[in-house]
């Protein structure tokens, strides 16, 4: 707990009675913060205190004039849940070059500045290097990762849930980033209700990693997940942790009638003013002379574009103080033990792929992620063309069936380290004739198949299980005990099907809840370009399919499995490399089994077609039907249960009466459930018909 939050918990102020921001408020979060925090009498001491001591440092400057370019240390920690705000590291440099554009003056629109305000436009002198070495001195590229959820709790208005969450669980080093050494920087998908926040320089636990800068992954440089329009966040929150307020002053109430004229920022050469509340207000006049709404530290985010000379002032000075622990992070010292220092090493090889599984034939393309410097690079490529280059992002290509290691040696010229990539590149076989039928009865693993890719980042992967649908084989992927999120593959190698003008696929899948909060989902995903881009064209939702097993899930009869029919393969897909692949989702259920996967030419069959054509099997009464999602807009599921295998009629129908689609499905005994593509039909109502021999159930859905 750092010293200030310290002393008012002691004083019995409660960190969640800090305001709430509104909406039109919700940008910047720093002066609530600061406001709460100046309403406790013992924090305006200790802020008194440091104000004191920054304005004798300034009244007595050491040798550190106008003109030496400060740099600051920074580290970057990506809190995420394994989604769009896990940041990517292109969206992390360009915010990183955002802030030193803006910080030096590089900016092309201070050209835009209105002509008042143009001639104080000052150049910070103020630059900030990426960290390269973690508090142990081991390397690293400049940012963490840390998957947590407290990156959708904000953890209050002080963020020290976030803080643990990166202190304990990063990907680099867990312990303490010393914010005299670093600047921490949290980016997150909630900061407090607000788009960003941070502190102003203060002496409590400067060591500590709470004296850093909090900022919504949306708001973060001006690519990814941000925007242009949101790129100053990080400009605007590093000038508060410089000690700038808002132009109008430490509040958060900006534009006018909702100002204080008689407050200001403590920078002379930025006028009195109420701010701006958005837009670009070049004109405003609010405190009776213009605005300086263009200043980073206004709220007119569509222009915002400047620092004044005072401001600058105010900044350097903040640098210069040992207030918050500012003046060491600059110096060489600290400089070297960081890594900021400029001198760049190797300290990993590494490398990235485009794709993994391909056909053969297929180009590759290697992207060398070598940190931090790497001046050469010799690759080896066993079974591919060519077998060897010294690029530093290759191409190559694959012509035969196989799985294939790759080996990346970098160097920076002094010192050399190496990347192996054990059976990385696995090249299908050729193509496999319909019908097909997969039970997995003759295989003893799935590891090393030609025939089934696993693609498994953490966790339990997929593998042979020793039961199935009457059978002894299966495979399964044990979900029980793997953590929420975790994403799992089993890709199938490619099947000819450009002879045939309409295939089915079905498969046969069991699967337990394990409570009523789980969250598992099941997808069949299609390619017609051997695994260039997937198309999703089934998600089950077993949250909404399955029933509860506490324990870890095992089928023990036939009435454990539902058969699956995947009827919206369309023309395009009927190509000579067609592949399929199960991804799985994990969302704290159970164990799943997949068997029995067959594909065929014709109509929906939850019969086994091998090759003999199915027989006509006497019609009986349909019963448990269901349609869902109703309404939908991409697919429309019929689940229901029949006494036996039989052909089974589905038709869709306008309120004219005219059949929009018509599919002819064998059913099987027990559960069966039918996917019917919704996405080309016009929004309206319709009916589902399912037909037998001497019975009919019409139902009407909805497509949004």
């Amino acid at each position: 707990m750092n010293r200030i939050v310290g002393i008012l918990v002691g004083l019995g102020v409660s960190l969640s009675s800090i305001a709430q921001i509104n909406p039109v408020e919700n940008w910047c979060g720093t002066s609530h913060r600061m406001n709460d925090l100046m309403q406790n009498s013992a924090y305006q001491l200790i802020h008194q205190q440091d104000e004191e001591i920054r304005a004798n440092e300034a009244a007595n400057p050491g040798v550190q004039p106008k003109g030496i370019v400060y740099k600051i240390p920074i580290v970057f920690h990506i809190i995420h849940n394994g989604g769009p705000e896990n940041t990517s590291e292109e969206q992390i440099f360009n915010a990183l070059d955002v802030m030193n554009r803006d910080f030096r003056k590089q900016n092309a629109d201070t050209a835009d500045v209105v002509a008042a305000f143009k001639p104080l436009i000052q150049d910070a002198e103020i630059e900030f290097v990426l960290a390269t070495k973690a508090p142990n001195g081991e390397c690293f590229r400049g940012y963490t990762r840390t998957q947590s959820l407290t990156t959708f709790s904000g953890g209050g208005n002080d963020g020290d849930d976030q803080v643990d969450a990166v202190r304990n669980g990063n990907d680099v080093y867990q312990g303490n980033w010393p914010s005299n050494q670093y600047l921490n920087v949290y980016v997150v998908a909630d900061a407090g209700g607000a788009g960003g926040y941070t502190n102003y320089p203060s002496n409590w636990d400067f060591g500590d990693m709470r004296n850093g800068i909090w900022i919504l992954n949306t708001q973060f440089g001006e690519i990814g997940t941000s925007s242009t329009s949101a790129g100053r966040s990080m400009t605007h929150e590093c000038g508060h942790w410089f000690n700038l307020a808002h132009t109008w002053g430490s509040s958060n109430t900006p534009g006018p009638g909702n100002g204080n004229c008689s407050t200001d920022d403590g920078v002379s050469d930025t006028p009195l003013c109420e701010g701006a509340s958005g837009g670009c207000p070049t004109s405003q006049v609010s405190c009776g002379s213009l605005d300086n709404v263009q200043n980073y530290m206004d709220y007119a985010l569509s222009c915002q574009s400047m620092f004044t000379a005072g401001q600058v002032t105010r900044m350097r000075s903040a640098v210069q103080s040992s207030v918050g622990g500012r003046s060491n992070l600059w110096t060489t010292s600290n400089l070297n033990a960081t890594g900021a220092n400029g001198i760049m090493e190797l300290c990993n090889a590494d490398f990235s792929v485009d794709k993994t599984s391909v056909c053969a034939g297929t180009q590759v393309s290697f992207t060398d992620e070598t940190y931090n410097a790497s001046t050469g690079w010799d690759w080896s490529f066993p079974g591919g063309d060519p077998t060897s280059s010294t690029a530093q992002n290759p191409t190559v290509t694959y012509n035969t069936p196989g799985t294939y290691t790759v080996t990346l040696v970098a160097t920076d010229g002094t010192s050399n380290d190496t990347e192996t990539k054990t059976a990385l590149i696995h090249v299908t076989p050729e193509s496999l004739d319909i019908p097909l039928l997969e039970g997995f009865e003759s295989y003893s693993s799935l590891n090393g198949l030609a025939e089934w890719i696993i693609i498994n980042p953490t966790g339990n992967g997929f593998e042979l299980a020793n039961t199935g649908l009457n059978s002894s084989k299966s495979a399964r992927l044990l979900n029980y005990n793997q953590s929420v999120g975790d994403v799992d593959e089993l890709v199938a190698s490619p099947v000819d099907l450009s002879t045939i003008s309409q295939v089915t696929l079905s498969f046969r899948y069991a699967h337990k809840r394990r409570n009523s909060s789980d969250d598992d989902k099941l997808r069949v995903l299609i390619t017609n370009n051997c695994g260039d881009s997937w198309a999703i064209r089934k998600t089950l939702l077993l949250s909404t399919t399955s029933s509860i097993q506490g324990s870890s899930f095992s089928p023990s009869s036939e009435s454990d499995w539902t058969t699956i029919h995947v009827t919206n393969i369309t023309s395009s897909y009927l190509v000579d490399d067609f592949r399929y692949k199960f991804t799985f989702e994990g969302g704290g259920g159970n164990n799943i089994y997949l068997d029995n996967i067959n594909i065929y030419e014709g109509p929906s069959s939850d019969d086994i077609v091998t090759g003999s054509g199915v027989g006509l099997n006497e019609l009986s009464e349909i019963g448990g039907l269901e349609l869902y999602p109703n309404p939908t807009d991409d697919e429309l599921n019929v689940a229901f249960n029949i006494d036996f295998a039989q052909f089974v009629a589905v038709t869709i129908q306008d309120l004219s009466g005219k059949i929009a689609q018509k599919h002819i499905v064998n059913a099987e005994q027990g559960s069966n459930l039918v996917v019917l593509e919704t996405q080309n039909l016009e929004a309206g109502v319709y009916f589902m018909q399912i037909e037998t021999n001497g019975s009919m159930e019409v139902r009407q859905f909805i497509v949004k």
